[in-house]
């Protein structure tokens, strides 16, 4: 009976391992083609820009599978684990880690927020509301919708924030505590729904982009395009820029890392929160849901430094806002 009984443990024990060495590789299956994709580009302009917005929860996942393959100590496997980890590493921890340094206290300080409005859904209070509490001094809106202006107006955007930049067609706007000069023919004109206007901070110019690039899920293509028109408007003039907004990209999307490529840094992996999540957010129409990957962005150039970055909650919206406070040096 002793026998019987040991011979089925030790059944069982096999039967386990067989599905635990499965399953992970099941997952490094998973995150090696996740790898692949992230390589070799090869999101830029297709459906696989889908799963990219994954590869954060494939280098914890393939974290998991490396530590159960060494715990059953299933060598080669556990060897094509670490590996794929490793890569990934060298992918995220520069994000997780801040730059370093600080900015001289006398430089002159810009505040600026950015907030999609779910095509004019927000809660145009809650919008003013947070420009206040964050004293916000440059205000970028995406998917600003019918009648967001009037609320907006109706809410007391103009006594905190008295100057804006529209455009008929456009669903993005810049609002501002100081005065704004539009930027014709620029980005403002480059890409579909961009809107750039140059403010003066300590007798410094400022470049401001509200950026709201199309999503891939709808059209890969034409976001891709939305970020070629992007770089081509930017290019050679990304140093005293500030680009903002709804990208639709993580920071491990091909485009995106080429418009980085043109000198733009991106405040949340500057100050060692390149994974902080900004979408979906819960909201009255689609309750219960909360962010899980980081598709709202505050880029900028050599001429400015990153001093803090947070996201708020807006009510009524899909996304969360991004505050961030940038320090004008150069």
């Amino acid at each position: 009976m002793e026998r019987v009984e040991r011979v089925d443990r030790t059944g069982w024990r096999r039967w386990a391992r067989r599905v635990l060495v499965g399953a992970c590789g099941a997952v490094l299956t998973g995150t090696a083609g996740l790898v692949a994709v992230r390589l070799g580009g090869w999101d830029d302009g297709t459906p696989l820009a889908l799963v990219v917005v994954g590869l954060p929860y494939a280098a914890l996942a393939g974290l998991l599978a490396l530590g159960v393959l060494l715990a059953l100590r299933s060598w080669w496997p556990a060897a094509l684990a670490g590996v794929l980890v490793a890569v990934q590493l060298v992918w995220l921890v520069p994000r997780l880690v801040p730059d370093g340094g600080t900015p001289a206290a006398d430089a002159p300080r810009l505040r600026v927020a950015t907030s999609n409005a779910y095509l004019g859904q927000a809660d145009a209070a809650a919008l003013v509301r947070l420009v206040r509490e964050q004293r916000v001094d440059v205000l970028a809106v995406e998917e600003f919708g019918p009648g967001a202006v009037d609320r907006l107006d109706r809410a007391g955007i103009a006594e905190v924030l008295p100057y804006r930049e529209l455009r008929p067609g456009r669903d993005t706007a810049i609002y501002s505590r100081l005065p704004l000069t539009p930027l014709d023919g620029s980005a403002s004109e480059a890409a579909r729904e961009q809107i750039a206007a140059e403010v003066t901070v300590g007798g410094r110019v400022v470049r401001l982009t509200a950026v709201h690039t199309y999503y891939p899920m709808g059209d890969a293509g034409r976001w891709a395009e939305d970020f070629d028109e992007l770089r081509a408007a930017v290019a050679g003039a990304t140093r005293n820029a500030v680009l903002l907004g709804d990208f639709n990209a993580t920071l491990d999307h091909a485009p995106m890392r080429a418009l980085l490529g043109t000198g733009l840094t991106d405040t949340h992996a500057e100050l060692g929160r390149g994974v902080a999540p900004t979408w979906p957010e819960s909201n009255a129409y689609f309750p219960g849901l909360w962010p899980v990957i980081q598709i709202d962005h505050v880029l900028h150039g050599e001429a400015l430094r990153a001093v803090s970055v947070a996201e708020h909650a807006v009510r009524g919206a899909e996304h969360r806002a991004v505050v961030a406070e940038l320090a004008v040096t150069g």
